[in-house]
């Protein structure tokens, strides 16, 4: 089942916010000092192309780095993003089959806020990374 919806998702959602994802990497990238938040932006695009049977749990080494990090990001490319998926998650589930890829929208939503000191893993391995962690 993980497998359909994935491959649904890509097609109906997941490749654009990937390319949103990309995007937002990329200006990271061309104004330098932000070269960790581009690196983060390509790890939510991998995620954001492939969401279903993973899920973000907070990392426990992360420190005031991070979250002032967060602040930067959410400044700079945050809401933006937070917006794309709230927007596409609303349209998709207008429609009945449509309604767990709004939600696999809805769930990237936290993780596009605040994406430092966060880490993607398999749904199965969220018990090694503590499961109330997780986002899901």
């Amino acid at each position: 089942m993980r497998l359909l919806l994935n491959i649904i998702w890509l097609i109906f959602a997941g490749l654009w916010m990937a390319l949103a994802y990309a995007f937002a990497a990329l200006i990271c990238f061309v104004l330098i000092i932000t070269i960790p938040f581009g690196i983060a932006s390509l790890r939510i695009a991998v995620f954001a192309l492939w969401p279903f049977g993973k899920t973000v749990v907070r990392r426990a080494d992360a420190g005031i780095a991070s979250g002032i990090g967060n602040v930067l990001w959410f400044v700079l490319c945050g809401w933006w993003l937070a917006i794309a998926h709230l927007v596409t998650g609303v349209a998709l589930c207008l429609t009945i089959i449509g309604i767990p890829l709004g939600l696999a929208n809805f769930k990237l939503i936290p993780v596009s806020l605040l994406p430092l000191g966060r880490e993607i893993v398999d749904i199965d391995d969220t018990q090694q990374f503590g499961g109330a962690n997780a986002f899901r």
